[in-house]
C-alpha cells in the first residue's frame, strides 16, 4: 500500500456532525443507565469519557466548523456542546454562528464569560457583537479598552449595518512613499505576523492620507533599491464609510480584490473592507433574499421555541390568508357555471398554478437584476416589453398544450380554445406582475423581494380564477 492510499480520508464537515451527534446519543444513553459497549475494546462509556472525547473532537474543529455544528444542534444539546468549548474559542465562534443561535449562545453565558471572549476580539468585531451584548457588560467591555480600540469601535457602531464603515477593519500595515522597498521588507519582518488577507500595503503621507497602494507582489518581484512611489498602485480602488456594503462587495466581486482602504472625505485612510467580510456580505444578504420572498421577518433558528417560529412566519401568512378568500370569492361569483360544467373545476388550478410559477420565474430575475443593478429608468419599459414577451410565448406555447388536452379529455374544441386563452392571459397578468410588484416595493423604500412570492402567488391565483372562469362564462354556457 503506498503512503497516499494510507493517509485516512478526509472527514466532511457531515462526517464531524456525525460524530459529535454520535457521542451525545450515547451520553444520552448513559443518562438513561444504558450504556454501551464498544465491540472492539470491550470499553464501557460513562458521562466524564464521552464528554471528554466531546472535547477533544471539538478541540480539533475550526471555529466556523464548530458553529455549523451548534447551528444543527437541538437547543439542549447545542448549549452541552457550548459548555465544552474552550473559553478563549468563544469569542471567534460566536461571531462565526447566525444572529439567532448566538442569541441562544449569549444567553448561557454570564456577564465575566461574556467580557472574556469579547476581549479577545478586534474593534470591528467587538462593533458586530455589541449590539447583542446586555448594556452593562458592554459599559464594562468598553471601560477596559484603550483610547485607541475605544474610538475604533465608537467609529464602527456609529455607521449602519449596510454601510461600509461597519464592517471595516482597523488592523492594517501603512508605509510611506519616499522609502525603498528593502526597508519596507525590514519593517515587514520585524512585525510578529502580518494582519489577515494581507496583499496589499496603504501608502500614506505624514498626515494619513492616502497616496496609493503596494501590492505584496510588487514588492518581492521588484529590485529592493526602488523607492516605493515608484513600484506602487496610486489609483486603487476606494471606498467611503457612508457608502452601500453591498455595492462594496460587488465591486469586490467584479475586481477581483482581497482587501482594499477606505479614506474620509479629506482622503485620510480610516480602515480597509476584506474580501472576508464581503464573502459573509453576499451570503446574508442572498438568505435574505431568500427569506423575504418567503414572506419571513427574520432569519431563524431552526430549533427556535415554537412561539418564536410563529411571531416570525405569522405576518405574511395572515396576507396570504386574505389572498386566499378573495381568490375563493372570484371562484364563488361563477358558482352557476362550474355546476352546469363540471371540468372547470378540474382545470381552473392548472391556470392559476403556472402563472404562480411563472410570475415567481420573472420576480426572482428582477430582483436579482436590481440587487446588481441592471435595473434602471432608462430600460424598465425594454425590460416589461421583454417579460411580456416572454409570458405571450410561453401562454401560447404551453396553454396550446394543455387546451389540446382539455379537448381530449372532454371531447370539447371550445374548451380547449378557452382553456388557451386563459393560460395566455394569466401568463401576461404574471409577467407583469412579476416586474411591476419588486419596482413598486423598491419605489416605496422596502426591500423589493419583501413577500413578493406571496403577493404574485395571490395576484395570478385570483387573476388566474376570474379571466378562465369568466371566458368560460362567456363562450361556454
Amino acid at each position: 500500500m503506498t503512503e497516499v492510499e494510507a493517509k485516512k480520508p478526509q472527514e466532511t464537515l457531515q462526517d464531524r456532525l456525525a460524530q459529535v451527534v454520535d457521542l451525545l446519543q450515547r451520553r444520552r444513553l448513559g443518562e438513561d443507565g444504558e450504556y454501551r459497549q464498544d465491540g472492539e475494546q470491550g470499553e464501557i462509556y460513562d458521562e466524564s469519557q464521552i464528554l471528554a472525547e466531546l472535547q477533544r473532537k471539538l478541540d480539533e474543529l475550526h471555529p466556523a466548523d464548530v458553529a455549523h455544528i451548534l447551528e444543527a444542534l437541538p437547543l439542549e444539546e447545542r448549549l452541552t456542546v457550548w459548555q465544552l468549548v474552550k473559553a478563549e474559542r468563544d469569542g471567534d465562534i460566536l461571531l462565526e454562528v447566525s444572529d439567532a443561535v448566538r442569541e441562544t449562545l449569549i444567553a448561557d453565558m454570564d456577564d465575566h464569560e461574556l467580557l472574556a471572549a469579547a476581549k479577545e476580539m478586534d474593534a470591528d468585531e467587538l462593533a458586530d457583537l455589541a449590539p447583542e451584548l446586555p448594556r452593562d457588560v458592554v459599559h464594562e467591555l468598553m471601560e477596559s479598552l484603550d483610547a485607541q480600540q475605544r474610538e475604533r469601535v465608537r467609529s464602527a457602531l456609529s455607521y449602519e449595518e449596510d454601510q461600509v464603515g461597519a464592517l471595516m477593519d482597523f488592523e492594517m500595515v501603512t508605509i510611506r512613499e519616499d522609502v525603498s522597498l528593502e526597508v519596507v521588507l525590514r519593517y515587514l519582518r520585524r512585525l510578529k505576523e502580518l494582519p489577515g488577507h494581507t496583499d496589499k500595503l496603504f501608502v500614506v503621507d505624514y498626515d494619513g492620507v492616502l497616496k496609493g497602494v503596494l501590492p505584496i507582489k510588487r514588492l518581492l518581484v521588484n529590485d529592493p533599491d526602488k523607492q516605493v512611489a515608484e513600484v506602487m498602485a496610486s489609483d486603487p480602488v476606494t471606498f467611503h464609510p457612508d457608502e452601500d456594503a453591498y455595492d462594496a462587495a460587488q465591486a469586490f466581486e467584479r475586481y477581483d480584490l482581497v482587501s482594499t482602504p477606505v479614506v474620509d472625505k479629506g482622503g485620510k485612510l480610516i480602515g480597509r473592507l476584506t474580501i472576508d467580510e464581503m464573502v459573509d456580505l453576499i451570503r446574508e444578504e442572498s438568505e435574505s433574499e431568500v427569506l423575504n420572498m418567503a414572506g419571513l421577518r427574520e432569519e431563524e433558528d431552526i430549533f427556535a421555541s415554537v412561539w418564536k417560529s410563529v411571531r416570525n412566519r405569522w405576518a405574511w401568512l395572515a396576507v396570504n390568508l386574505v389572498t386566499a378568500f378573495i381568490a375563493s370569492r372570484v371562484i364563488g361569483l361563477f358558482d352557476g357555471s362550474i355546476e352546469k360544467l363540471v371540468a372547470l373545476a378540474a382545470l381552473m388550478p392548472i391556470v392559476a398554478g403556472i402563472g404562480g410559477n411563472s410570475g415567481n420565474q420573472t420576480i426572482t430575475m428582477i430582483v436579482r437584476a436590481m440587487a446588481l443593478d441592471q435595473v434602471g429608468t432608462g430600460n424598465t419599459t425594454r425590460l416589461l416589453r421583454k417579460e411580456v414577451g416572454v409570458g405571450l410565448v410561453n401562454g401560447l406555447v404551453w396553454g396550446g398544450v394543455i387546451g389540446a388536452v382539455a379537448w381530449w379529455l372532454y371531447g370539447s374544441w371550445s374548451l380547449g380554445v378557452v382553456m388557451t386563452a386563459a393560460m395566455t392571459l394569466n401568463l401576461l397578468l404574471a409577467a407583469l406582475m412579476g416586474v411591476l410588484i419588486p419596482m413598486t416595493l423598491a419605489r416605496l423604500g422596502r426591500d423589493p423581494a419583501m413577500g413578493a412570492s406571496v403577493m404574485i402567488t395571490a395576484m395570478t391565483d385570483s387573476g388566474g380564477f376570474f379571466i378562465f372562469l369568466g371566458l368560460a362564462t362567456i363562450f361556454l354556457l
